[in-house]
């Protein structure tokens, strides 16, 4: 039985600009992305912050940093972000946001957790991202999002954790190994990306409301490009079928989009935010862009 999800109420849709961890291609990425999800919903994005080093020099990422100084200088955006999906879940509305990486999630997923205490969240991704500071062998933030926002470490939000028996990675075929060991501690759930992966997904989700956190990494990098690519991803149809699925038997009360590595090609960018938003098209159904 199909459960009313977002066809029932107007979407919220926020582009956040602002950097945390990413790289100047996944500021790219936020543009194209929020654009696209603009025309799919019959309004402008919301854009929220400074330019995610889109402009100036061309060539390359940007010059690597700490977690620590990521999480001091994102702090900001990372608790507008939290606000935005707050905001639109207390108004009645379908959070959908975008944002250059899933450090994201240390804030939102918070929200979520107040907000909707029965909401499950499915986390798409080729990679944990239940890293802490002591067990990230790069330091890098972005792989601590979840870890954080389920209270595996301290980010100093001042938050109160998302419960992790709550949450469902799915997709994930690349962990570190401090990472994995406290995964299978944990009380989350993993499905890996296989044949199976839609059956055991379902049984996972148990027709609770959902919040997805999708990075396009959770694809096959050979269809799809990545920043941190890894083997043996979804395709393009498969996560199509998933989300259908998803969202044909559970309430789906918000979306959001991480790290797209967006092509340097303006053409072949917005090509790929076009399939992108094509293939989460399910979880907008008659969703409608609404303030």
């Amino acid at each position: 039985m199909s459960i009313a999800g977002p066809a029932t109420r107007p979407a919220s849709l926020v582009a956040m600009r602002c950097r945390v961890s990413e790289d100047r291609r996944c500021g790219l990425g936020v543009e194209a992305l929020g654009a696209q999800l603009g025309r799919r919903l019959g309004a402008p994005a919301r854009s929220i912050g400074a330019p995610s080093r889109t402009d100036g020099v061309a060539a390359g990422p940007a010059a690597p940093r700490g977690w620590a100084d990521d999480l001091r200088d994102g702090r900001g955006c990372l608790l507008e972000a939290g606000g935005q999906v707050q905001d639109a879940l207390r108004a009645g509305r379908l959070p959908v946001l975008v944002h250059g990486d899933c450090s994201i999630g240390l804030a939102t997923l918070p929200a979520v957790a107040r907000e909707r205490p029965d909401a499950k969240v499915l986390w798409l991704d080729a990679h944990g991202d239940f890293n802490t500071p002591q067990t990230s062998p790069s330091g890098w933030l972005g792989g601590m999002g979840l870890a954080g926002a389920c209270g595996r470490w301290d980010a100093g939000l001042g938050l109160a954790p998302f419960p992790p028996q709550r949450a469902v990675l799915c997709g994930v075929r690349d962990l570190d190994a401090g990472e994995r060991e406290l995964l299978e501690r944990s009380s989350a759930t993993v499905v890996g990306a296989s044949l199976e992966t839609l059956v055991y997904l379902q049984n996972a989700l148990d027709g609770a409301p959902v919040y997805v956190h999708l990075d396009p990494d959770v694809l096959d990098p050979a269809a799809f490009p990545a920043q941190r690519p890894a083997d043996g991803g979804l395709p393009l149809d498969k996560l199509y079928d998933l989300l259908e699925a998803v969202a044909g038997r559970c309430e789906v009360v918000g979306l959001e989009i991480a790290a797209f590595y967006a092509p340097e090609d303006p053409a072949e960018r917005e090509r790929r935010a076009r399939e992108l938003v094509g293939a989460v098209d399910p979880l907008l159904e008659g969703a409608s862009h609404g303030h």
